[in-house]
């Protein structure tokens, strides 16, 4: 199949990262994957949940959402809602879950770490998107208080999936939309596997097609994890 925006089935879609993009988080980036844009932010803070006091060891969590017209109509903001929806309940795990992965929270000392992603424009792969946004974020705050090996490895997330029974890397809101396997993995800059998403949208998969899919998005981890070091030594650099 040609893919729209002429893209070969095994490529990832342009990334600029832009890190240091807000002057008052710890540590920010603009993380674009496409279309596909997500402001993330790392803040730390002394202390951490009661039920950590005195453990000698620290904390992170995320937060995930939409802007309104990030995705073309207007959503209702959440918290005019009164509630998060289900979706963002999931993705938030996600990106902590995803970042945990690689924390030594010894490392991180009786602090919380502050992850805050945004996405403000929508074209599929947002939870990738931010996952990969909040690692970059996450690494300039630490950074910046010599607080550097509290992060063990890098970690990022792509999606996968067979469109037209072709599999195909990175997937924009196009492809996802018809994809007939739907897949988000989530891996070290090393390769090892973090979390692993796969949907059969219509027909069940096969072992070797899965095989394939993993293999795909191994690729695109690698290239995700080389750009993520770029923006790193670039903003170590100003």
């Amino acid at each position: 199949m040609t893919r729209s925006d002429g893209r070969r089935p095994d490529e990832v879609r342009p990334l600029r990262l832009e890190p240091n993009w807000l002057e008052q988080p710890h540590g920010s980036v603009l993380y674009a994957q496409g279309k596909t844009t997500v402001l993330c932010t790392a803040s730390i803070e002394d202390g951490v949940p009661r039920w950590l006091l005195g453990k000698g060891r620290g904390w992170m969590t995320a937060e995930y959402s939409l802007l309104p017209a990030s995705t073309g109509e207007r959503t209702q903001r959440e918290a005019s809602r009164g509630k998060q929806g289900g979706r963002t309940v999931e993705i938030q795990r996600l990106i902590g879950r995803a970042v945990r992965a690689v924390t030594d929270f010894e490392a991180l000392g009786e602090r919380t770490l502050w992850l805050d992603c945004d996405v403000l424009q929508a074209d599929g792969g947002t939870r990738c998107a931010a996952i990969c946004g909040a690692y970059v974020a996450a690494r300039l705050a630490l950074d910046r208080f010599g607080l550097s090996k509290t992060l063990r490895e890098s970690v990022a997330a792509v999606s996968v999936g067979v469109v037209e029974g072709e599999a195909l890397l990175d997937l924009d809101y196009a492809e996802d939309s018809t994809a007939e396997v739907d897949m988000n993995v989530v891996m070290t800059g090393g390769g090892r596997l973090v979390e692993v998403q796969a949907t059969a949208e219509q027909e069940p998969f096969s072992r070797e097609q899965l095989d394939e899919l993993l293999e795909l998005a191994a690729l695109g981890i690698e290239r995700i994890a080389a750009a993520q070091e770029e923006a790193v030594g670039a903003a170590a650099r100003l």
